[in-house]
């Protein structure tokens, strides 16, 4: 039977949420404060850049299955099911900084009028579903159940992922949540998408586990690669044989310049919090931090030894975002070597196909080109940060006609070596050799 849901929070993880489970045919509401952003849904346009998200946007809009509004406490009371999916971002130390979810909980604990289901999606430290739950008790809720269903979207996939997750986690405590949300989606279960249903503690470390072992098999790769540098090996080769192995697997094992986005490097820096907290330490994911941040450095000081004085160079920088097929900025690699490039006097200029108006708010006088091939023109070194598929099949010879030096250094390791090699470009590569 189709629920009445209300997804408090229209960002990445809820817009996702919200336009997934009303195409799996429940009536939902989607909650924000930002009246723009909820003009602009209602109108049908998606708020975030990912591949696929208009249609299903559009699709449920017009159905009537979907809507957006501000008005979260009359919201609460029509839902029978309320999915929390705001943001909890790092504060100073590190850790998970809850206000925002609270707030909610109290926006839930003034407008209760029967049973309700509350979903937590945002990423939350253990305890927090435990926590959520006394403290909507304490002022009430006697009959509110408290879900903890982490999400495991990837950035420039997430449409995929949310019709064909790897598995669905359930936290939850009694019978009747557990009913409820299997009834919310009934449409995974149809087509037997494996549920683990647990305890809150677990669900919720679950999630950070699995982003903790991933920042693991990054950071690895990228240290292997360094390696392979200075041995002459080639960690393509390497990551390859290695993921040929079944107790391994190949995802996960590109080496580039550092991972970054909204979830590795919060949900990492948290997990090592919990790990003190709990008097457990986490020290492999405190290891795998401090190399990430490493390797953004390594691939600032391989451009600058390759350059001598950046005073005066001009380099091009294709891809700013923190991976492809996504806008998300957010802790990329590009804003900590741009911001070294221009500690040492470096001029930038730079394309990206999504994400070149979100890095211009933090970095105004990187000069932002039309193409790929425009931020190569008069450069000293062409500096290839994001896997964007565009960037796979470059013009070589007509990028060493713009140039002022024909060098490459590819961090993604994307760009045809024969080929420089046969142009006699100077380049620089992740984990293999130079020339």
């Amino acid at each position: 039977m189709a629920k009445k849901i209300c997804v408090v929070g229209t960002g990445y993880v809820g817009l996702l949420t919200a336009v997934g489970l009303a195409d799996f045919g429940n009536t939902v509401v989607g909650v924000d404060i930002d009246k723009a952003k909820i003009d602009a849904l209602n109108a049908g346009k998606p708020i975030i850049f990912e591949p696929g998200v208009e249609e299903y946007l559009e699709r449920n809009i017009q159905s009537g299955r979907l809507r957006f509004t501000t008005d979260i406490a009359g919201s609460i009371r029509e839902a029978e099911v309320i999915f929390v999916a705001v943001g909890t971002p790092p504060g100073e130390n590190g850790e998970a900084d809850l206000q925002y979810l609270m707030r909610v909980v109290d926006s839930i604990c003034q407008n209760l009028n029967g049973h309700k289901v509350v979903v937590i999606k945002s990423t939350v430290p253990v305890g927090t579903n435990r926590l959520v739950s006394e403290a909507i008790i304490a002022r009430g809720g006697k009959d509110v159940d408290v879900v903890s269903n982490p999400e495991f979207l990837r950035e420039g996939k997430a449409v995929y992922d949310f019709f064909h997750p790897d598995r669905v986690v359930v936290g939850y405590s009694s019978p009747k949540a557990r009913e409820i949300v299997e009834d919310v989606y009934r449409a995974l279960h149809r087509v037997n998408v494996p549920f683990v249903w647990c305890d809150w503690e677990s669900a919720e470390l679950i999630k950070y586990a699995s982003n903790g072992f991933l920042a693991i098999k990054i950071g690895f790769i990228n240290q292997i690669a360094c390696l392979a540098e200075e041995c002459g090996a080639d960690v393509q080769i390497i990551s390859k044989a290695m993921g040929m192995d079944g107790r391994i697997g190949s995802k996960f094992l590109h080496a580039g310049p550092g991972y970054g986005g909204s979830c590795f490097p919060k949900d990492t820096s948290a997990l090592a919090i919990i790990g003190k907290k709990y008097n457990a330490p986490q020290t492999l994911i405190e290891s795998v931090i401090e190399a990430n941040e490493g390797q953004k450095i390594r691939v600032f000081n391989r451009l600058r030894q390759r350059l001598g004085t950046l005073k005066g160079k001009t380099v091009g920088i294709l891809g700013l975002a923190f991976k492809a097929e996504t806008d998300d900025i957010r802790e990329s690699s590009a804003i900590t070597i741009v911001g070294k490039l221009f500690e040492e006097g470096a001029q930038i200029q730079a394309h990206d196909p999504k994400a070149m108006g979100n890095f211009e708010k933090i970095y105004p006088t990187v000069k932002y080109m039309n193409s790929e091939y425009d931020a190569c023109k008069g450069c000293d070194a062409l500096l290839v940060l994001t896997e964007w598929n565009e960037y796979r099949s470059l013009d070589l010879v007509r990028i060493k006609n713009l140039m002022k030096e024909p060098y490459v250094f590819d961090t993604r390791n994307i760009v045809d070596q024969d080929e420089l090699s046969a142009l006699d470009f100077s380049f620089d590569f992740i984990g293999r050799a130079g020339k």
